[in-house]
């Protein structure tokens, strides 16, 4: 056994003496009783019940003490924040092959995350310093409280609230999969508080689309001197995981989206380009060092991919998100997403609007098979943007002859998808060449023929045969305003400059921004079914008729 004192020189021994004699005797609990914390009772009613083990914040069917009830703050975050499945958050283990005190709850760090991004503060200093503030809303989130009599709560709020910094290592290490289930539990709840009749269309039709997330580094400062700003061999120091990326301006145009990510050729770097000629002196205003390139804007940092719902009449519904740097193409975000989605509603979504960035023959197939279709604006791709088909579904040449499959290969290079890719060549030459000549005697008649190659499955001749003119098309392509206004809500919670240094810690406070956008829309969609509650009501009737009259 190690001795109980030792000597002060040696500081190693001492330490693991110090070490051992604290695991070997037991540590009192910190944990205050319910009756340290609760306050006297009124006269004539019990106290209400205090758990002194909660370890989450409280549910809205659960008691609480007078201070906890008489504070409007804890009150509003206890309807916000309160139909969540808190009790079933999943936590981390709590066996442990080594000694030591059991790991700290995270549900409460995650409420006050919540809390963060509802009051719009940006640091977690601040979020400290409100929660601080607030004692009512530290006990209703499950922060473990220290015992201290002599407060005015039985708890001393200073030592209950973690430090700043231990806020942010949560947020860091955090596993985003725990995210994920309480934006299930969001979506499920916001699905049942539907009305009955919308409740089986619900998710019927998405939208998908990217936001660009700018990283918190000086190559993102447009007035800080950068030697080769955008060098992606060099990567910055002030967020070891961002990734360069360019965000295409052409997809702004008429019926366009945002193309975060998308891969494309770095600008010349002043070493690397030829020195210009002399130039004029210039008539219009300087503009900031924003490096804005003639094919699109380049940055350093990530994207949020998201899929949204639209209910007509009730508001817009985030039923996916997924962050990545900002060097993936918006392709990559797709069957991610569409897995997510799928996976909460049960089914595949069957309509779905998307931008340009979205026309694969991946994405008309999988709709396509969901019984619907996928409403993306063609993209001019290769030597022909328009191509018909015969009623057996072979390409037609320009004489509008049906070219036959000569043979086909699984590709794997072409597409993030693997498949099945065919050659369709000229009848008039295969399977056996045929005495007649080209109708129109075409240009590539003495190369050996037309041909086409292109994948072989239904989605490839969807792309071309999907009626873009068609009322039901554009009736769908609509519906992709709804991921524009959720993105709006996204970047009034501060989700494109967010001050955070990891992609663990941005794509966590990505997950909640959705989480808390989908509470809103719940508490939206709770006030309106009450509204149209008491107008249904006798007494709503008879104002009704009061007021018509």
């Amino acid at each position: 056994m190690l001795p109980a004192v030792v000597p002060k020189s040696n500081n190693l021994v001492g330490a693991i003496t110090r070490f051992y004699l604290r695991w070997r005797r037991p540590t009192a609990s910190t944990q205050p009783s319910p009756a340290a914390i609760a306050p006297p009772a009124a006269a004539g009613t019990a106290p209400p019940r205090l758990d002194a083990g909660r370890s989450c914040p409280a549910q809205p069917a659960a008691g609480v003490p007078a201070f906890v009830a008489e504070c409007p703050v804890a009150r509003r975050y206890l309807a916000l924040l309160g139909p969540l499945d808190w009790a079933h958050f999943p936590e981390r283990p709590t066996q442990r092959p080594w000694p030591g005190s059991p790991p700290a709850p995270r549900a409460p760090y995650v409420a006050a995350f919540l809390v963060k991004l509802n009051e719009g503060l940006r640091s977690m200093g601040k979020l400290r310093r409100y929660l601080v503030e607030h004692p009512a809303l530290v006990w209703l989130l499950g922060f473990p409280l220290v015992a201290d009599p002599a407060a005015p709560h039985g708890f001393d709020v200073e030592r209950s609230v973690p430090l700043r910094r231990q806020f942010g290592r949560v947020l860091r290490e955090l596993d985003n999969a725990a995210l994920q289930f309480l934006l299930d539990g969001a979506v499920k709840l916001i699905h049942q508080a539907l009305p009955e009749d919308l409740q089986a269309g619900f998710g019927d039709v998405i939208s998908l689309d990217t936001k660009h997330i700018l990283a918190w580094v000086k190559q993102n400062n447009p007035k800080a001197y950068v030697d080769e700003r955008f060098d992606k061999t060099k990567q910055p120091k002030g967020d070891p995981d961002c990734k360069l990326g360019c965000k295409r301006r052409h997809n702004r145009g008429e019926g366009d989206g945002e193309r975060a990510g998308e891969a494309c050729s770095a600008p010349q770097t002043p070493a690397s380009a030829a020195c210009p000629a002399p130039v004029a002196t210039p008539t219009s205003d300087a503009r900031p060092a924003s490096q804005t390139v003639s094919v699109g804007e380049y940055y350093w940092g990530y994207a949020s991919g998201v899929v949204t719902t639209k209910v007509v009449g009730w508001g817009e519904i985030v039923l996916a998100e997924l962050t990545q740097t900002f060097d993936h193409g918006d392709a990559t975000y797709f069957h991610p997403l569409m897995a997510q989605t799928e996976r909460r509603l049960g089914r595949r979504p069957r309509y779905g609007a998307l931008d340009k960035a979205y026309d694969a023959f991946y994405v008309y197939q999988w709709f396509h098979d969901a019984g619907g279709f996928a409403a993306v604006p063609l993209v001019a791709k290769g030597r022909s943007d328009v191509r018909s088909f015969s009623p057996e579904g072979l390409p037609l040449c320009a004489a509008g002859l049906a070219m036959p499959l000569k043979f086909s290969f699984v590709d794997r290079t072409t597409t993030l998808v693997v498949h099945e890719r065919g050659k369709y060549v000229c009848p008039r030459l295969f399977p056996s060449k045929s005495a007649e000549a080209c109708p129109i005697d075409h240009e590539n008649w003495p190369k050996g023929g037309c041909s086409a190659m292109m994948p072989t499955c239904i989605g490839a001749r969807l792309r071309y045969q999907l009626d873009r003119d068609s009322d039901q098309y554009k009736r769908v392509y609509k519906q992709r305003t709804a991921d524009e206004r959720a993105n709006s809500q996204a970047v009034d919670l501060g989700i494109e400059r967010p001050r955070l240094r990891r992609q663990s810690a941005i794509a966590n406070q990505n997950t909640l921004i959705y989480v808390l956008i989908n509470l809103r829309a719940l508490q939206r969609i709770g006030a309106r079914q009450a509204e149209l509650a008491q107008q249904a009501s006798p007494a709503g009737q008879e104002v009704t008729a009061t007021l018509a009259a």
